[in-house]
Formats: structure tokens, C-alpha cells, sequence
């Protein structure tokens, strides 16, 4: 997968697992290879931070907790990944 691809799916993850629970670097990264994403701690950090550039995450010592606009964010999200789900998984399969 291409990186500028590959960020933009582990944004979508990085909002997705903010719902449940304050994200670290160290628990982004820990799932994200789970996942199977090849990402470093460097690109993590980066990406925790330009989400809280965007008023999506807000930062308090080593921990990011979703902001109201990162929850309408991902919202926004989720549907779109469903109309694209639909439209693409399930074209291929037919």
C-alpha cells in the first residue's frame, strides 16, 4: 500500500480507537503492526499530532482523548467507508 494511502487509514484507526480509550504512542503503535501496518514511532507521533492540530484529538502529558469535532469527524467517516464498502467490496465480489 502507498504511504499517503496507508496515513490515511491509520488516521481512520487513530479516530476509530480514540472512541474507546485515550491513545499513546506506544498503544497506537502496538495496534497499528497488529493491524499490519509498517509504521514507526516517529510517524506515529506525527500523526497524533497533526490530529490534534486539526481539533480532532486534544493532548494531555503522553495521552490524546477524541475531541466533540474528531467524534463528528469520525462519524463523517464511518458512513462514507459504508457507501464505499458497499460500492467497492461488494462490486468486486459480484
Amino acid at each position: 500500500m502507498l504511504a499517503d494511502t496507508q496515513n490515511l487509514f491509520i488516521r481512520i484507526h487513530m479516530l476509530h480507537m480514540a472512541q474507546s480509550e485515550d491513545l499513546t504512542v506506544t498503544g497506537v503503535l502496538t495496534e497499528l503492526e497488529t493491524q499490519g501496518y509498517r509504521v514507526g514511532e516517529r510517524e506515529v507521533k506525527q500523526e497524533l499530532e497533526r490530529l490534534t492540530q486539526e481539533n480532532f484529538l486534544t493532548s494531555h502529558d503522553d495521552k490524546f482523548s477524541i475531541t466533540g469535532a474528531g467524534i463528528a469527524e469520525f462519524k463523517e467517516v464511518r458512513t462514507m467507508l459504508g457507501s464505499m464498502t458497499a460500492e467497492v467490496v461488494e462490486t468486486e465480489t459480484a
